[in-house]
């Protein structure tokens, strides 16, 4: 049976480690805006606007035994918040699923950092490289990674995260599903991995497709973009016309967005059960 699912957030890597193994089956549709990075939830519920620190957070989190020392090789600039970091890992032991987060420890900083990951696990299998896509804010990790952090920098890592309705790949023998991704930001520039959605989007067709949404457009849209954006935020009329049973909706975006999409969707006659999303911090 075919599924759509629906994807409300503000991060694309789940989307770019891998769409055939997250929606072999599925038809998927996702909603997207742009902002930090999170851990992952399903069907929780926010019940406090305190921001806690990632180790408090998520202590009650599953983590892996194993701690690897990294090093830093290569820094990019994303957009003009947010840098992606590659890091070679030094233990062969170490691994991760689609969907999992770090611990983040940085030697002369005590604040532990907590990033999600936006490489594929084949990617860390073929060359031992994994990446992170940090946005720039106050916090300790975030703020060394963006003023202090320079090639050949060491740090260590430990994967965590509670998976919920985890599949692995079978292989090449699934019918993919669709695709649909509604990804909302303040403009275009602040719009991560395009170039990567648009290109998924091509060896896709049909099959892969991407609805930009931009509140705060001052620029002009480059004419690559310009067929798949749409100037105002994400509505209820984008949504309704999706709506199915055999609809998954993932939501990924801070909590003030998680809660009014979380509500549009019940008042559009979602089932709960059929909602997912990320809690950020």
């Amino acid at each position: 049976m075919a599924h759509a699912t629906i994807y409300v957030g503000f991060t694309v890597p789940q989307l770019l480690r891998g769409a055939s193994r997250i929606f072999p089956t599925h038809s998927a549709l996702v909603v997207m805006r742009h902002s930090d990075f999170c851990y992952c939830t399903v069907n929780g519920t926010i019940k406090s606007k305190r921001k806690m620190d990632h180790l408090e957070r998520t202590a009650n989190n599953f983590r892996q035994e194993v701690i690897s020392q990294a090093k830093v090789c290569g820094i990019t600039s994303e957009t003009e918040t947010v840098k992606r970091l590659r890091l070679a890992i030094a233990n062969k032991d170490f691994t991760f699923k689609a969907g999992q987060w770090v611990d983040f420890f940085i030697p002369e900083v005590s604040v532990v950092g907590g990033f999600s990951i936006c490489s594929s696990p084949g990617l860390l299998e073929r060359e031992g490289i994994l990446e992170l896509a940090v946005k720039h804010t106050v916090h300790p990790p975030a703020h060394w990674i963006h003023t202090e952090c320079t090639l050949d920098s060491e740090v260590a890592l430990r994967v965590g995260a509670d998976l919920h309705g985890y599949q692995e790949g079978k292989g090449n023998g699934y019918k993919m599903g669709t695709v649909k991704l509604y990804y909302s930001a303040k403009n275009t520039s602040e719009l991560l991995f395009k170039k990567n959605i648009l290109g998924l989007m091509n060896a896709f067709p049909g099959k892969i497709t991407c609805h930009f949404h931009v509140t705060q457009q001052s620029s002009q849209i480059c004419k690559e973009l310009q067929p798949h954006v749409t100037e105002g935020r994400i509505s209820e009329k984008d949504l309704e016309k999706h709506v199915s049973k055999d609809t998954l909706w993932y939501i990924c975006g801070p909590p003030p967005m998680i809660e009014s999409i979380s509500k549009l969707l019940s008042n559009i006659g979602v089932p709960r059960n059929c909602v997912f999303f990320e809690k950020w911090w």
